[in-house]
């Protein structure tokens, strides 16, 4: 809020907080949503991309959280919405230009995300040169598990990800198999902004990406960190 100024400036009410609970108690305040492309090799070519390209990034509004196990909506102006799997870092310390020896430093903590996209907007998108906004960043496209403190976990560098849909699996990767790590995933990124406390970075998915409809019960796992479940309705 400026300096001197009240509640009472402001046209319309203050938004509430976009918040992640934290596994040990107390909330993550969200800023920003990070995500990495491609960071799985087999997922890349299932995609049928270049494996050996540096990463590069998109974002989801910090509002397309969707927390505690809570029904995602089908969205609309889709007839394709895919599950991904990701490893969450959630930032908790400011900084740029960051180097990979300092990364982790910058770590809070993680948890489990999905990174659910409408697949048949982004492959218009990617055929037309178009931004890929409104098929990453729509309402409800970022459901995210509990998030565990790093002081309590450490900095997990390998552990099996999974995704099932209806208790049938349909991802499995492990962390190890990412492209880019959390280190160098940060220090890339801190590159081209400022990364602050709140930030939260989506670190890619693993193959077996497949579209769910209204029904499918999605829960997602990453030993040693959690998991995180919704519905979609």
């Amino acid at each position: 809020m400026p300096r001197n100024s009240s509640v009472d400036d402001f046209l319309f009410a203050l938004p509430s907080p976009v918040t992640v609970p934290i596994a040990r108690g107390g909330l993550f305040a969200v800023r920003r949503i990070y995500c990495v492309g491609r960071n799985y090799a087999e997922h890349i070519r299932e995609m049928g991309n270049d494996e050996r390209e540096p990463p590069f990034f998109f974002g989801k509004p910090a509002d397309a959280v969707l927390v505690g196990g809570a029904p995602m909506p089908y969205p609309p102006q889709t007839a394709d919405l895919h599950h991904e799997v990701e490893l969450v870092v959630a930032i908790g310390k400011n900084g740029a230009d960051i180097a990979p020896e300092d990364a982790l430093g910058h770590v809070y903590g993680y948890a489990v995300g999905l990174d659910m996209t409408r697949r048949d907007l982004q492959a218009t998108a990617k055929k037309t040169g178009r931004p890929w906004e409104m098929a990453k960043g729509f309402d409800h496209s970022a459901p995210i598990g509990l998030i565990e403190p790093a002081s309590q976990i450490g900095h997990p560098e390998r552990g099996e990800i999974t995704l099932s849909v209806n208790g049938a699996e349909r991802q499995r990767g492990d962390l190890a198999d990412q492209i880019w790590n959390v280190s160098e995933t940060i220090a890339h990124l801190s590159r081209f902004v400022a990364l602050k406390a709140g930030d939260l970075i989506m670190t890619g998915t693993p193959a077996g990406v497949s579209a769910v409809v209204r029904g499918d019960v999605l829960e997602g796992t990453i030993a040693g960190i959690g998991s995180v479940r919704t519905t979609i309705v």
